[in-house]
């Protein structure tokens, strides 16, 4: 182990990811350390992540952020989990919604019960069982931890919001906080010679900005854990043939709903992310199968107000660096690798990195054990994301493309491959403890894309057929009654300052 106190970090690019980091680092370890932020405005950031999903809320919660505050500066609204549009085969839809679904009993999820429940005439849907899918068809928001009057869990929720005004809002935050900030571009990377860790980074016009551990912060460039380490990358575009994005911002549309869309297109895939002032807008695609002319097109198109900018391309590789960790260097964001959107999970990744950080902070040194765990630790939570993603597109019924077709006879991960087998034979589903999504999110994906378990559990069974019945209908009438009462989304949104 080194034995030098780690006092000095140096994070290299702003963004969202730089100030997510910078922001927590001097929230939970200021005392201890100095936090340096390099940055170029000349640079731009990537910024399409404008969906999150539930964890951000413990992210602010531990900044000490006030919500509306919040909302207002990032121009924020409520999203309640993500519709998927002609995913499966055209025309059909479901929601990976947020939070439970119907009522789990001891050992066995309500999945089973409404499997059962459909195997004798109900026609009822999974999603008539969810109280966040409601309330997001209905436009309505409302903080409630419980339904009332019983113990069932209330309404799960994230945001939406402009990734770029949220970096400039956690800036101010760090900044406030004792974070500097000094503004240049790197022009060259020095190493030690004895260890090859990070030494310096030289700006523009000389100027040597020195630290004992680097967050690399850079972006797709991934100039220090990359283009200086050589730290190497793993491929998964084999996986996940879409390798192009266009995105663009819309005029804002009235209701603002609640939920994110996700619209399925010939080659590709369109996200639609509602936000106070605009409609934040993009085509994910695969350029082996259209054209960025065709993948433009298609996008303008399906807008469903004026575009307020010109699209612009983003090009990517999905993968992910075969060390987050490596050296003196840590690198969070798109540094570490790429996942598409499709879930929104590229804030979260930001964040659990710059959590695991936390946890692991090399306070007397780097030290080795720690970075392999560290390391561990981020590939898993990567696959885990990486198999839930496959998911939507390997089990679509779509036979107009070839990409979908292709997609639908793909060769896919053991780890995914299992979970899929076990379900659709058994309808069991046991989430792996480093995975973020929940088995509920597993249940609602696998069944919207058509992969109906062949069985349910025996404890299904312990209900009588007129208890069964009882239990689905009320659960419905109950679930139906707390929509109603619930305000609309627009109403719970912050209005003038001080609200």
């Amino acid at each position: 182990m080194n034995d030098k106190i780690i006092r000095e970090v140096v994070i290299l690019g702003g963004g969202t990811a730089g100030w997510m980091t910078a922001a927590l680092l001097v929230k939970m370890l200021g005392k201890s350390i100095n936090i340096t932020l390099v940055e170029s405005e000349r640079i731009g950031t990537v910024g399409v992540g404008e969906a999150t999903i539930p964890p951000i809320l413990n992210y602010n919660q531990a900044l000490g952020l006030d919500e509306q505050d919040f909302l207002r500066e990032t121009k924020g609204t409520i999203k309640l989990g993500i519709q998927f549009e002609d995913w499966f085969r055209r025309g059909e839809s479901y929601m990976h919604a947020f939070g439970s679904i119907g009522k789990n009993f001891p050992f066995c999820d309500f999945h089973h019960f409404w499997k059962r429940s459909r195997e004798r005439g109900d026609d009822s849907s999974l999603w008539d069982y969810s109280l966040n899918y409601q309330a997001a068809k209905q436009n309505k928001f409302g903080h409630l931890a419980q339904i009332p009057g019983t113990s069932l869990p209330g309404i799960s929720y994230a945001y939406h919001f402009d990734a770029g005004l949220y970096a400039q809002y956690l800036r101010r935050y760090a900044e406030s906080k004792g974070v500097k900030r000094i503004e240049g571009t790197v022009s060259e990377v020095d190493v030690k010679p004895d260890n090859g860790f990070i030494d310096s980074l030289v700006l523009e016009g000389g100027q040597r900005v020195g630290g004992d551990l680097y967050v690399d912060c850079s972006g797709m460039a991934a100039l220090l854990i990359e283009k200086k380490l050589g730290t190497g990358y793993e491929d998964w575009s084999h996986w996940l043939p879409c390798d192009r994005a266009l995105a663009v911002p819309s005029a804002a549309v009235k209701p603002i709903i609640p939920y994110t869309r996700s619209i399925a297109h010939e080659a590709g895939w369109q996200w639609r992310i509602p936000l106070q002032h605009r409609t934040g807008n993009g085509m994910v695609y695969s350029s082996r199968h259209w054209s960025d002319d065709q993948a433009r097109d298609a996008l303008l198109a399906s807008l469903d107000a004026e575009p307020l900018d010109e699209p612009r391309e983003i090009r990517f590789r999905t993968g992910r660096r075969r060390k987050q960790w490596n050296k003196n260097v840590v690198s969070i964001g798109l540094s570490s690798g790429f996942l598409e959107p499709l879930e929104s999970t590229s804030i979260h990744l930001v964040q659990s990195a710059a959590i695991r950080l936390v946890k692991s902070f090399p306070h007397a040194g780097v030290c080795p054990a720690e970075v392999a765990e560290f390391n561990r630790q981020s590939r898993v939570e990567l696959e885990r994301i990486r198999d839930f993603i496959i998911l939507h597109y390997k089990a679509n019924q779509r036979r107009d493309s070839d990409f979908w077709r292709e997609c639908e006879r793909m060769d896919i991960p053991a780890t995914l491959g299992d979970k899929i087998e076990l379900f659709r034979k058994t309808g069991k589903m046991f989430r792996d403890y480093d995975d973020l999504f929940t088995e509920v999110a597993w249940q609602q994906v696998m069944i919207g894309q058509g992969i109906i378990p062949e069985d349910h559990h025996t404890i299904a069974d312990s209900l009588s057929e007129a208890q069964l019945a009882d239990l689905m209908s009320s659960l419905r009438t109950l679930i139906g009654g707390t929509v109603q009462k619930l305000p609309d989304h627009e109403a719970f949104l912050p209005g003038k300052p001080g609200k």
